[in-house]
């Protein structure tokens, strides 16, 4: 689930590098499906963060792996 969660993750990363940000995968509980995840350069001061994370981040690991039940930043 791990690697399925990374590989996700490298899909979205271009848009937060564009505006100078990134994601960061701290930890992934494949029991509970949360997915921790640490957001990075700007994105980690800026306003939309929980939006970014919960609407961008969230929905697609959602979708490309069914298991995540939920994103948390930390």
């Amino acid at each position: 689930m791990k690697e399925k969660v990374e590989q996700a993750l490298a899909k979205i990363r271009p848009a937060l590098q564009a505006d100078g940000g990134d994601v960061e995968l701290v930890s992934v509980d494949e029991a509970t499906g949360v997915v921790k995840v640490k957001l990075t350069g700007t994105c980690g001061g800026c306003p939309f963060a929980l939006m970014t994370l919960k609407q961008g981040i969230e929905q697609t690991l959602k979708e490309e792996v069914p298991e995540v039940k939920e994103v948390q930043s930390v």
